[in-house]
């Protein structure tokens, strides 16, 4: 293995990690901007307000989406695996 393939390998690893966790992430920063905009407007400065919201939509959405990411996974852990098994 040189530097290009070891390079290569860790940024389909980075791109992996960005892309199966995207979805909980945007779905936490979507409930985290309406939670902040429904304090702003009702003055309820409550810092543990925004957890439990949170918790739930990443709960949810990680469950609507576990199959999205384990393919995304799966297809990493295959490349990988048949670079090891070529001799990269």
């Amino acid at each position: 293995m040189n530097e290009v393939d070891a390079l290569d390998l860790t940024r389909d690893a980075i791109w992996t990690v960005i892309v199966a966790s995207g979805p909980s992430i945007g779905a936490a920063m979507a409930v985290g901007i309406v939670i902040a905009l429904v304090q702003a407007l009702t003055q309820i400065q409550e810092v543990t307000l925004t957890f439990v919201p949170k918790i739930l939509a990443i709960f949810i959405v990680t469950l609507i989406t576990a199959p999205f990411m384990g393919a995304v996974i799966w297809s990493f852990a295959a490349n990988a695996y048949a670079r090891i098994e070529h001799g990269f």
